[in-house]
């Protein structure tokens, strides 16, 4: 069976952080939980005003990225009574959607996306993306959890006027318990910090530059700690903050992040049972190639 032992893994998603922890200590390894992502609200005042805005005057496009917050737009529209009016803007707005979850709830809804991702991530489709003119057209940015400036600002130098909109907002984690981490990625008490999601990541590395141990931080994702993501959006995330050395599975599942995991610490691939997301007998080889470079590259 392939080990893991010796090997202390820092679990920063709080959804499912025991079964995580618990698959790593079946292939021998040692879990610690590390929340880096708080919890969420919902700022219904503001999404409210933002739906009808767009139903009144629809925007150029609508860039799509989650498959959950496209959910959201839509329930809260239907919550309002509003569903009629934003099926019709959706109409007649470009869409562009990031993501297969996301291309499937249009689907549900009879929509197809004018624009969709090459590879999963967000450039992906905004790579995609570069064939139209944006200079002066509206576009809304349906984004999940928190803000992300780097896609507004690319958006921006394009001369697209943007405006994001978010159906969910996070509320920090706790300082000391990410703090915690910072410190024992710097110490070397951890191998490998598993991010199952963005938001954990920029958390991480915006307490790091608050606490000025960010370089501190890169460095030790450059050496000695294995920054591992669920799958190649967190993996992207990681790449955007800095972190040159990313694995991740080309499965997005926790379980394949576990076997990646023990495939780069050494030793043969073991099965996880149905809890553990692979199918009994599912072996390494079977399982798509895990990634140590940026999502996209040959």
């Amino acid at each position: 069976m392939a080990r893991l032992e010796g090997i202390t893994v820092a679990v920063t998603g709080p959804r499912k952080a025991e079964d995580m922890s618990r698959m790593i200590e079946k292939f021998g390894g040692r879990a610690v939980i590390r929340p880096a992502q708080g919890t969420v609200f919902v700022d219904d005042s503001r999404i409210e005003e933002q739906l009808k805005d767009l139903i009144a005057d629809p925007a150029d496009w609508l860039v799509l990225t989650t498959g959950v917050g496209t959910e959201a737009l839509f329930n809260k529209a239907s919550q309002l009574g509003l569903e009629e009016g934003f099926m019709a803007a959706l109409r007649e707005m470009k869409l562009a959607a990031r993501g297969y979850k996301t291309v499937n709830v249009l689907r549900k809804l009879g929509l197809t996306p004018a624009v969709r991702d090459n590879d999963g991530t967000t450039a992906g489709l905004l790579e995609e993306m570069a064939p139209y003119e944006l200079q002066g057209k509206r576009v809304a940015l349906q984004l999940y959890g928190d803000p992300a400036p780097r896609v507004t600002g690319a958006l921006a130098a394009r001369g697209a006027v943007c405006e994001e909109l978010l159906p969910y907002q996070h509320i920090p984690p706790e300082d000391s318990v990410v703090g915690q981490l910072i410190d024992e990625i710097v110490s070397g008490q951890v191998q490998a910090v598993a991010f199952t999601s963005t938001v954990q990541v920029r958390y991480v590395m915006q307490s790091a530059a608050q606490l000025g141990k960010l370089d501190a931080v890169l460095a030790a994702f450059d050496d000695d700690v294995l920054a591992v993501a669920v799958g190649k959006v967190t993996a992207e995330g990681l790449y955007e903050e800095g972190v040159k050395r990313v694995l991740f599975p080309e499965e997005e599942r926790m379980g394949s992040m576990i076997v990646a995991m023990s495939r780069h610490f050494g030793g043969r691939s073991d099965e996880l049972d149905a809890d553990g997301e692979l199918a009994a007998g599912e072996c390494a080889a079977d399982q798509p190639a895990d990634r140590t470079k940026k999502p996209g590259e040959q």
